[in-house]
């Protein structure tokens, strides 16, 4: 464990109904033949959409912080939101919870550490390894940086998604905005 402030799960019982409300954090790996690099992917709760990523050769914070600065950077609107994520350290940083606080962006974690209460983030880093072949092994950090671009390209812009009636996580996105 880790010395860092751990939140409550304040997402429990909550009705998720538009873009922008929820984001839930995840890191998976990602194997290269030098070893493992490490996704670090943000995604709206309401649209399924990946708003952050970001690739490093590390689980070192930096790459948390890059993907999240990128998902608030590249957002219209988020009074109201709520980051959701485990109580990974990365998440639990002084830093990251900082970037939170500045932006009035509530925080939400796992209670007990348990996978079922970030399922949707756990989902797709599934989706990604088994239907968009993130599970394979690259030849080096450049080769996954742009497999996982094009993953998530595919992923937001033409997956079909039986949980928002057959719609991409792109078009849901744009039209709860």
């Amino acid at each position: 464990m880790h010395r860092f402030h751990k939140y409550k799960n304040i997402i429990k019982e909550l009705k998720v109904s538009r873009a922008n409300q929820v984001w839930v954090s995840d890191i998976t790996y990602i194997r290269t033949v030098k070893g493992f690099c490490y996704l670090a992917l943000i995604t709206d709760m309401h649209s399924r959409k990946i708003v952050g990523y970001d690739i490093s050769n590390s689980l070192e914070l930096k790459g948390c912080v890059r993907a999240l600065n990128k998902a608030i950077y590249q957002a219209k609107d988020i009074k109201g939101l709520i980051h959701h994520s485990d109580r990974g350290f990365q998440y639990c940083s002084t830093t990251y919870t900082q970037i939170l606080q500045k932006n009035k962006v509530q925080i939400s974690m796992t209670e007990d550490n348990h996978c079922y209460e970030n399922a949707l983030a756990e989902r797709v880093n599934g989706i990604l390894k088994d239907e968009f072949y993130l599970d394979q092994t690259f030849t080096d950090l450049a080769h996954a940086k742009r497999a996982a671009k094009n993953a998530i390209k595919l992923y937001n812009e033409i997956r079909l998604h039986l949980s928002l009636d057959y719609q991409t996580p792109n078009a849901v996105h744009q039209n709860a905005a």
